[in-house]
């Protein structure tokens, strides 16, 4: 059955609808003010993957090209793009861990700047 989106045009909010399920529905209205004035929204469209295809499409290596193992920067937005792509939240210790990886990241190249105007 499909869903659609809709936004109301009294209160502004958003909401999805599951259509087609009972024989004689009634109007459709807002769930926040019971508006009946709605406006259709075009929704995004979705495919969804096995999780063969998922871990198929990782393990390609040109999906690694721009990962550089020596910058946590660089391995702090692969493993972003991982959580993204097997649509797992590893949860706000784990993003706090990532930002965290990429600060030093910043620092470390911070360092290696100083580091290198200081032989010159």
């Amino acid at each position: 059955m499909p869903i659609f989106e809709y936004r109301c045009q009294n209160c502004g909010r958003r909401f999805s609808a599951l259509v087609g399920v009972v024989a004689n529905p009634g109007p459709l209205e807002c769930p926040r003010c019971h508006g009946t004035e709605l406006t259709k929204l075009i929704s995004r469209v979705s495919r969804l993957r096995s999780e063969d295809e998922v871990l198929e499409s990782l393990a390609d290596p040109t999906s690694l090209g721009d990962l550089d193992e020596n910058d946590p920067k660089s391995v702090a937005r692969w493993m972003k793009k991982m959580s993204k792509e097997m649509g797992e939240e590893f949860g706000d210790d784990f993003e706090e861990a990532l930002e965290e990886a990429e600060a030093e990241g910043e620092g470390a190249e911070e360092g290696q700047e100083t580091a290198s105007s200081d032989l010159d």
